[in-house]
C-alpha cells in the first residue's frame, strides 16, 4: 500500500515536472511573490497542460516529417522529457517577458478588458515606469532625494537603495555625500515618496 502509494505521488511529481519548471522560471525572473503551495499546485498543473500540448503537437509534427520526408531518431520517452522541459524554459522565459514588459495587460487595456497591469502592485509598477530621481520623505520629518537604483515590492517591506543621496535640508538647500555611493533605507521608514520631472530634478541638483 505505501510502496504503492509512494509510486503514485513520483509519478505524479514527474508528471508535474514540467510545471514546477515553468513557475520556477518564471517567478525567478519577475518581481512577483511566490503564491502559496495551492496556488503553486494549480499553476503547476495550468503550466504542465500549456506544455503537454506543445509537446504533443511536436510529437506529430516530428512523425509527419519522418513519414513524409526524413527522420531524426526515434520518438521515446527520454524524447518527450527533454522537450517538455525545454518547453518548459521557453515558456517560463516568455511568461517572464510577457509580465517585465507589460505587454498582454497594455493590449488588453488598449481594449479597455482592464484596468490592471503585469506587475505585482501599483506601488512596483509607478517605480519601473517613473524613470527619474525621487525624494523619500521620512517618518521623522527627513528628506531623502537620489535615484531609486533598487525599491520594494511593497510601501510596508523591503528596502530602497539610492544612489547619488542627497539630504534636502529644512531651508530648501541640498546636503550632498559625495563620499557615498548610496543609502539602504528600510522601507517601513518612508511615509511617502515624491517623483521629480527632469526640469525639479535639475533644479534641485
Amino acid at each position: 500500500m505505501a510502496e504503492g502509494l509512494s509510486g503514485n505521488i513520483i509519478d505524479l511529481v514527474i508528471f508535474l515536472l514540467p510545471g514546477f519548471v515553468c513557475a520556477w522560471i518564471f517567478y525567478g525572473l519577475t518581481s512577483h511573490p511566490k503564491p502559496h503551495q495551492f496556488e503553486r499546485l494549480v499553476q503547476a498543473l495550468i503550466y504542465t497542460f500549456l506544455v503537454r500540448g506543445l509537446v504533443i503537437a511536436t510529437e506529430w509534427l516530428f512523425i509527419a516529417l519522418g513519414d513524409n520526408w526524413f527522420s531524426i531518431g526515434e520518438w521515446d520517452d527520454s524524447s518527450e522529457t527533454v522537450v517538455s522541459l525545454l518547453f518548459a524554459l521557453l515558456l517560463g522565459g516568455l511568461f517572464a517577458y510577457l509580465v517585465n514588459a507589460d505587454v498582454l495587460h497594455r493590449y488588453l487595456r488598449r481594449f479597455k478588458l482592464t484596468s490592471r497591469t503585469s506587475h505585482p502592485s501599483e506601488w512596483f509598477y509607478i517605480f519601473s515606469e517613473k524613470v527619474t530621481f525621487v525624494i523619500l520623505h521620512m517618518k521623522d520629518g527627513r528628506r531623502l532625494y537620489g535615484w531609486p537604483k533598487e525599491w520594494p515590492l511593497e510601501p510596508g517591506n523591503g528596502q530602497f537603495y539610492i544612489m547619488l543621496p542627497a539630504w534636502i535640508l529644512s531651508d530648501g538647500k541640498q546636503q550632498d555625500l559625495p563620499e557615498l555611493d548610496g543609502v539602504l533605507v528600510r522601507a517601513e521608514d518612508v511615509k511617502w515618496v515624491e517623483f521629480l520631472n527632469f526640469e525639479e530634478a535639475e533644479n534641485v541638483e
